[in-house]
């Protein structure tokens, strides 16, 4: 951080941490984790390099507990279809179990028709989106692949509905690869070619991996995932004391931030708390980690129809169910866990289960007691309507009754706990690409660049991916008070256009943000000079990756 800025962090709740909520539960003769939001890290990609350093930085190097990639939990993962665990192939399985499995298994039904994806015809040109069980059904020419294999990974990504989902935003790699190669057979043979479209990741992958010391090779090379011994909550608790220790950080609890508008006369932006009484503050900069329907409520134009593409977000609600039983024997299978497909019959899944962990194998070392803990998910978009939800007392008795379904569980646990996480993930439905494009430039009209956003309403919903980010839209921040000093003025020529690439074509649009995931389709990146060996400077606005630590309701990080 540069040590002149001076930050203000408003939170509308009375803690920091976002969806990261870990809850430590005294047992009586020790202690059990219970993780309410995400419970694991993966360190081998881009972002989780960045997630690294930063843990190496916080100090928590120490603190971190591995799950090996020669591990149960790495290994086994399951899928439950049609009334039964199916564990999914996995080299260490060897190739005539494997292919004994894709044959006999109902849940491969149709995988056979993926050796002949290369001669479905390519997309009609004028299809700009589609869901993803609709691209993957078209690619593969059956439903049951989409239905029976991946609806079951998006329940535990997304908790979201393939049928409503964006195949452009959430499978951009496929989809880039139909359109520039006619398949995804054609693009994967092409793999090398693909991915160096996209130099951005590979910088700073590169740059991230220099910094590394030998416990950050270490985790990567010998670890699938990996969390703390006191659960993921301490990432968020170490940031946060880091942040108090610096005396130009402010942070403001329980203060809800009403409006933002832009100031012509002094070239920033007025931040107005819903406090009674409060004046307006000003701010240089305002980086918004709000979702983005919430955002669209506190953005002032003149025009009625202003960020109508951020007031379409929508999100899923989940109740996640922790568990925890004396008995150390209670799970018929050692694995990551399993998830559910939308395809199995109502009646082994009444409760709506998104799919359950098996905690104790999957973060072994956490609790100081022997025992079994699981996790179960339920909603996500099977409740889209429903108006009310379960009560914690409901959702552990139904969590309860699909361990009993699927894993013949009877026994009563010794803790359970459930929370309901509210509009907790948003939900990248079809258009979606084509609505950040909108909300970019309306944004940048109404805030002359000086709005940022963040968050997982955006482009993606994981935590690496947004601590990705983060880093990288604070140095934009740092990069342009360093240039220019404290005052910026919002010239043009400050706020240059990057080149914005499609996965389909080399359509050049001017845009400020960039810097998306793997797993977004549209790619923003840095026009360079080459010829002055200079980065062009300026600050843009950035669609940030994934979920942000500090990603709850009502939520700013401030610059000023």
């Amino acid at each position: 951080m540069a040590p002149h800025l001076k930050v203000t962090l408003y939170e509308g709740s009375e803690r920091l941490g976002g969806w990261l909520r870990t809850k430590r539960i005294d047992v009586g003769d020790g202690e059990v984790v219970f993780e309410q939001g995400p419970r694991t890290l993966r360190p081998n990609t881009p972002a989780g390099f960045v997630t690294l350093n930063l843990i190496r930085d916080l100090g928590l190097t120490e603190q971190v507990i591995k799950t090996d990639k020669t591990s149960a939990a790495a290994l086994n993962r399951f899928i439950y279809y049609p009334d039964r665990l199916v564990c999914m192939p996995e080299p260490s399985q060897g190739t005539y179990a494997i292919a004994w499995k894709l044959l006999t298994e109902p849940v491969f039904k149709g995988f056979y028709k993926m050796l002949f994806e290369y001669k479905r015809p390519r997309r009609p040109r004028e299809l700009d989106d589609e869901s993803v069980g609709s691209f993957l059904a078209r690619r593969t020419g059956t439903t049951d692949i989409p239905n029976n294999l991946v609806s079951a990974v998006f329940h535990g990504i997304y908790a979201g509905d393939i049928y409503k989902l964006s195949a452009k935003s959430i499978t951009s790699a496929q989809w880039g690869m139909e359109g520039a190669y006619g398949s995804i057979t054609a693009g994967i043979s092409q793999m090398g070619k693909f991915q160096n479209a996209i130099p951005e990741d590979v910088d700073m992958e590169n740059e991230e991996k220099s910094l590394f010391t030998d416990n950050e090779r270490a985790i990567v090379e010998g670890t699938s995932v990996y969390t703390f011994r006191r659960g993921i909550g301490t990432l968020s608790e170490a940031l946060e004391s880091s942040l108090r220790s610096n005396p130009n950080v402010e942070i403001k609890l329980g203060e809800n931030v009403g409006k933002i508008e832009y100031d012509d006369q002094k070239e920033g932006i007025k931040v107005y708390t819903t406090q009674t009484g409060e004046p307006p503050t000003f701010h240089s900069y305002v980086i918004s980690t709000l979702s983005g329907r919430t955002l669209s409520t506190l953005t002032t134009a003149s025009d009625d129809s202003f960020l109508t593409s951020l007031a379409e977000t929508e999100a899923v609600t989940v109740m996640v169910v922790n568990l925890y039983y004396r008995d150390e024997d209670l799970l018929p299978e050692r694995g990551f866990g399993y998830l559910i497909p939308r395809s199995i019959p109502y009646d082994q899944n009444p409760e709506f289960a998104l799919g359950v962990v098996f905690d104790s194998d999957a973060t072994v070392g956490q609790d100081t007691v022997p025992g079994t803990k699981v996790t179960v998910m339920l909603g996500g978009h099977w409740w889209d309507d429903f108006e009310t939800y379960p009560d914690e007392e409901e959702g552990i008795s139904m969590a309860k009754a699909v361990l009993q379904r699927h894993l013949k569980i009877d026994q009563d646990p010794e803790m359970a706990h459930a929370s309901l996480q509210k509009d907790c993930i948003p939900q990248y439905t079809v258009g979606h690409e084509k609505r950040l494009k909108q909300a970019h430039y309306e944004l940048l009209s109404a805030y002359k660049g000086r709005l940022a956003v963040a968050g997982n309403s955006y482009t993606g919903v994981g935590v690496n991916d947004c601590i990705k980010a983060a880093k990288v839209v604070a140095s934009d921040v740092a990069r342009v008070f360093a240039i220019t000093g404290k005052r910026v003025s919002a010239r043009p020529d400050l706020l240059h256009s990057s080149a914005f690439y499609t996965d389909t074509a080399n359509e050049k649009l001017p845009s400020f943000a960039f810097d998306h995931e793997d797993s977004i389709s549209t790619r923003f990146v840095f026009e360079r000079s080459y010829g002055n060996e200079m980065m062009q400077k300026g600050f843009h606005l950035r669609h940030l990756n994934k979920r942000s630590l500090f990603s709850t309701d009502r939520r700013l990080r401030i610059l000023r």
